[in-house]
């Protein structure tokens, strides 16, 4: 029989870098098909009823579903198919190999370890008795990007507990961050070079906003969760201009806001645009605040819910660290 490591080395196997970024060669990752046309053979072959989740075209979730006693509670086992980049990989990324009892590869660890195990898991459990609830088997599509497949999921089912497959050393996560990512677009006034003062430059107004939110974000050390620390937001990318000679009209600036659970994404943004409304640009210039491109809210799962007892209990038992 195949163990899980097994399974690991064939899912490790499978290009599955997502489209957003570039796979061997350069060119866009092919995404999940081949793991999820692998990983729907693989319930099938066990007899697990499956259902295949379109999202994007060629792109679709696979769920696995084993009946329980309780057909009225059931509990999720999610994990994502996609990985990021090879780019910059010393070794080769879908050629998987075991090093000192590690398997190598590209996203062994981030996450088709954990899919392994979830695997196996469900297999393990469609082999037995039926569970006290529904266990379901989740793969999804598009975490590495902008999480489309899990999105798309929560339209499909609902749970009384869910456990995500990433990489923790086996600790209990309770609680995220979550993210905000937006872009911000200074507008100025094309002119020549030899003649600046006919334009406005957008690149330098830009560098007045960059100033300005880097001291906004320096007051978010204030904001404090007990498991997360300070909230956050960097000034990650900064694009403008389009020739030396030309005084540039445009400069584009892109924002990451970490949110606390205690934070919303809407508010997190409408507090930006209240700086922004503060800071003093020349005239013939404006700034324009794009609506967000990723909006992920914050994890907080209170410490006295039964799941996370139950993962504590687990963690005891197997002689793991069952703090939070």
């Amino acid at each position: 029989m195949p163990t899980v490591a097994d399974t690991l080395a064939a899912l490790v196997a499978i290009d599955s870098v997502n489209p957003a970024y570039p796979t061997v060669g350069g060119a866009p990752g092919p995404g999940e098909g081949a793991v999820a046309a692998w990983v729907e053979a693989f319930l099938v072959e066990r007899g697990i009823r499956t259902v295949v989740q379109p999202v994007l075209p060629g792109r679709a979730n696979v769920v696995g579903v084993v009946p329980g006693r309780d057909g009225g509670r059931r509990v999720v086992l999610e994990a994502h198919m996609d990985t990021v980049s090879p780019a910059g990989m010393t070794i080769a990324p879908f050629a998987p190999r075991v090093v000192d009892g590690r398997l190598h590869g590209r996203g062994a660890c981030d996450v088709k370890g954990g899919l392994a195990a979830m695997l196996e898991a469900l297999a393990d459990l469609a082999a037995g008795p039926p569970p006290p609830t529904e266990v379901v088997l989740a793969a999804v599509i598009d975490e590495e990007h902008a999480f489309r497949g899990v999105s798309r999921l929560v339209e499909l089912l609902r749970a009384a507990a869910a456990v995500g497959a990433e990489p923790t050393d086996l600790r209990i996560v309770t609680a995220s961050k979550g993210v905000l990512r937006f872009r911000i677009h200074v507008h100025g006034r094309a002119a020549h070079t030899s003649k600046p003062w006919l334009g406005a430059n957008a690149v330098v107004e830009a560098a007045r906003v960059v100033l300005a939110l880097d001291a906004f974000h320096a007051t978010l050390a204030a904001r404090g969760h007990a498991l997360l620390g300070s909230a956050t937001g960097t000034v990650s990318m900064i694009a403008g201009g389009v020739q030396i000679n030309i005084v540039p009209e445009a400069c584009t600036l892109a924002v990451d806001r970490r949110l606390l659970p205690a934070e919303s994404a809407a508010a997190a943004l409408d507090e930006y645009r209240r700086v922004l409304a503060t800071v003093e640009i020349l005239p013939g210039c404006r700034i324009e605040v794009e609506e967000p491109f990723l909006v992920d809210e914050a994890l907080d799962t209170p410490a006295d819910r039964p799941a996370v007892a139950a993962a504590r209990d687990v963690a005891s038992r197997l002689g793991l660290d069952g703090e939070l």
